[in-house]
């Protein structure tokens, strides 16, 4: 992507664009699984029995393949139950980790940089109750049985009990949130929905993810260790929701025992009001990481035993961190970048929608096709995913197009690596000026900025004065 000697956190665009031997036929054969999952795994269409063939066949040689096939069998004979379905969901899992390892490793070797520690401590944490996980299987479990053009409002509507017996206990929060947020996407979209508007991929990854989870033991919470050093910020990643807003900050960490730099992240999140959007978003956030502020600033942070995940995610506490001296972000993926190590995925996480990896680009030219803008480096084509770009700073899809040198998330969507700008360099009247997503993350001068903040501010304080009325009544 850049030259090797001045360093940059992509070196071989080529190697992304060179097909994966196998992806083809994995990404394939779960197709085959989520087709059948369209009209139900209780009477499984004649047409799709091929398709569950396949999928049983794609995990032939490895340790899951008798069980995947007995499963297999069993549904398209229409006879499957609960067990079966948490065989089928742990075999789709294991497929779809296999692509996201292939994936994986072949940005490893496009960067150059140090591949992730193979090993992830075990968490801690009490077991939670069997029963209320047995809710949460028998409520997925009817909805593998009817399909999701077979869904009725009674079937969707059976997970409001179970996602309150789950949500008291901490550690089932997760499954909880995710019950919750699929059956009402499901409802939305309308039951009986017509089977070329299901999003069949989406749909099956969401069910297998709340099935994995019903198994005991599944969720603990994660092991951590300390960290000391400074961290310099990259980009950040922000996600919004109608009613939430997280922002992700990736970074780099120098330890200050001289090891290695490893590739990290640190999030903040927030329950918002719809009304508040664009930069209105960070004022929620701003008080909950102190890391925002210093990335608006500039700064790097020094950290003194900050906890820190296997994955490497910082559990973030101010009480852990300082502002520290000025860091450029380009400055630090063109020097330290390159030599950090990547980040380990959690067995249960790997997934190709779980790509996020920090790249650094330059000189290459951009222009646009029909399906969006292209970034050229050295003849090599590379899609960029300018609808990711937040509304919440400076950073523009315009910006990323004139740009000459961008920080980006590299993901993998819709069968092809495409990029995330976070940041761009781009030449103006023969200056260079930089434009970070997350500029305005500790406040901004800016007009529209400043107008979206204040916007927030009033939307905030009128939510808050009506809550008060209502609370006092």
């Amino acid at each position: 992507m850049v030259p090797a000697d001045p360093g940059g956190g992509l070196m071989r665009t080529d190697l992304l664009l060179t097909p994966v031997t196998g992806l083809d036929e994995a990404l394939a054969a779960v197709d085959g699984f989520d087709e059948a999952l369209v009209s139900g795994l209780l009477r499984p269409r004649p047409d799709r029995a091929a398709g569950l063939a396949a999928f049983a066949g794609a995990l032939a040689g490895t340790p899951l393949a008798t069980r995947t096939a007995e499963a297999t069998a069993r549904t398209a004979e229409g006879s499957s139950g609960e067990d079966d379905y948490l065989a089928l969901a742990g075999a789709r899992t294991a497929l779809l980790g296999s692509v996201h390892d292939a994936l994986t490793e072949r940005i490893t070797e496009a960067t150059g940089r140090g591949p992730a520690e193979a090993t992830s401590p075990a968490g801690t944490g009490t077991p939670p109750l069997a029963n209320l996980l047995a809710a949460a299987r028998s409520w997925l479990a009817d909805l593998a049985r009817a399909g999701w053009t077979g869904l009725d409002h009674d079937t969707i509507a059976a997970s409001a009990p179970v996602v309150s017996a789950l949500l008291p206990d901490p550690s089932l929060r997760r499954l909880a949130t995710l019950i919750d947020g699929f059956a009402a996407e499901l409802a939305a979209t309308g039951p009986g929905t017509a089977a070329d508007r299901v999003p069949a991929r989406r749909w099956a990854d969401l069910w297998a993810r709340a099935m994995l989870l019903t198994v005991p033991g599944a969720v603990t919470a994660p092991a951590t260790e300390t960290v000391t050093g400074r961290l310099l910020p990259l980009g950040v990643d922000l996600h919004e929701h109608p009613t939430a807003v997280q922002a992700q900050v990736h970074a780099v960490l120098e330890p200050a025992d001289g090891s290695t730099p490893r590739l990290v992240r640190a999030a903040a999140s927030a329950p918002k009001p719809d009304t508040v959007v664009g930069a209105g978003l960070w004022q929620l956030l701003r008080p909950r990481m102190s890391l925002l502020a210093a990335l608006g600033d500039g700064l790097s942070m020094d950290l003194d035993a900050m906890p820190v995940t296997a994955e490497g995610d910082l559990i973030w506490s101010d009480g852990h961190a300082r502002a520290g001296q000025p860091a450029d972000p380009f400055v630090t993926a063109r020097v330290v970048l390159p030599t950090a190590t990547d980040a380990f995925t959690a067995p249960l996480d790997r997934h190709p929608v779980r790509i996020a990896v920090p790249v650094f680009l330059e000189g290459y030219t951009a222009h646009q096709e029909d399906d969006g803008l292209v970034f050229t480096v050295a003849g090599q084509p590379l899609a960029v995913d300018t609808d990711r770009v937040p509304a919440a700073g400076p950073l523009t899809p315009e910006a990323v197009a004139a740009s000459g040198a961008c920080l980006a998330l590299l993901r993998w969507d819709a069968g092809a690596y495409r990029l995330q700008p976070l940041a761009v360099e781009a030449t103006v009247r023969k200056k260079t000026v930089v434009l970070h997503g997350g500029a305005w993350a500790g406040g901004t001068t800016d007009k529209a900025g400043a107008r979206a903040e204040k916007a927030a501010t009033d939307a905030v304080a009128v939510l808050r004065e009506r809550a008060g009325r209502l609370l006092r009544k």
